[in-house]
C-alpha cells in the first residue's frame, strides 16, 4: 500500500501476517503511537516523508 498507517492496528496485523519491516509516508496524527507499537513489536519502520497517492 502507498498509504500510511492512522492506527497501530494496522501494524499489528502486518506483523502478525508475518512482516518483518515498514516503509511508510507517515504523516497521521497518530504516527508517535505507530511507531510506539513498531517498537513494541520489534519491527523495523522507516518514514519517507513523500506520498505517492493522490486523490
Amino acid at each position: 500500500s502507498d498509504a500510511f498507517f492512522p492506527f497501530p492496528d494496522g501494524l499489528e496485523a502486518a506483523v502478525a501476517a508475518g512482516a518483518r519491516a515498514c516503509i511508510q509516508p507517515g504523516g497521521s496524527l497518530r504516527d508517535e503511537a505507530v511507531l510506539e507499537a513498531a517498537d513494541r513489536l520489534d519491527i523495523a519502520m522507516v518514514f519517507t516523508g513523500v506520498r505517492h497517492f493522490r486523490h
